[in-house]
């Protein structure tokens, strides 16, 4: 998504870039937001040096792509492989889409959203997953407006470190 300036039409005033390292500080900036807006940020022990490594680093797990408007950033997704057994092909998971509360409704969560789904299209993906929480009716909503459904007939299961250290005991 590209968005021009009324002013002079060719310089960029929206885009989305995948993030660089310099960009750790801003991806720590919208993962507590996106806690703080879904009642978690308790849960957040992430820090900008972890994220550095697992982002940017000899082997990122992870990629992130950046939403700007007028050169400031105003929101991300961060997404990383999977792999479908059933499909024998491999897939993209969204772990996190956000955009701040007062650039919402402007297209920028959809262009994030649309440019995600290109990737896996272009990397020959079977499938693009993610998770919502229940109560998140504004998220359903607009997943549902894409075309998404729902995988009612699956739970979500979890081992924490603390659970997984204990398995190796």
């Amino acid at each position: 998504m590209t968005l021009t300036s009324e002013i002079d039409n060719s310089k960029p005033i929206a885009s989305i870039r995948l993030a660089q390292k310099k960009d750790v500080k801003t991806i720590m900036g919208f993962i507590k937001s996106l806690a703080e807006y879904e009642k978690l940020s308790d849960e957040v022990v992430a820090n900008e040096q972890s994220l550095g490594e697992y982002l940017f680093g000899d082997r990122p797990y992870a990629e992130v792509l950046i939403a700007e408007y007028d050169m400031k950033a105003v929101g991300f997704a961060l997404f990383f492989h999977t792999f479908s057994t059933f499909l024998g092909m491999p897939g993209l998971y969204l772990e996190d889409l956000y955009v701040k509360p007062e650039m919402r409704g402007k297209g920028f969560g959809k262009a994030l959203f649309l440019k995600v789904a290109q990737i896996a299209q272009n990397r020959n993906c079977g499938r693009l997953e993610w998770s919502v929480l229940n109560w998140n009716e504004p998220a359903i909503g607009f997943y549902k407006k894409l075309g998404a459904q729902a995988m009612d007939e699956w739970t979500v299961y979890r081992l924490s470190q603390e659970s997984l250290a204990k398995l190796n005991d």
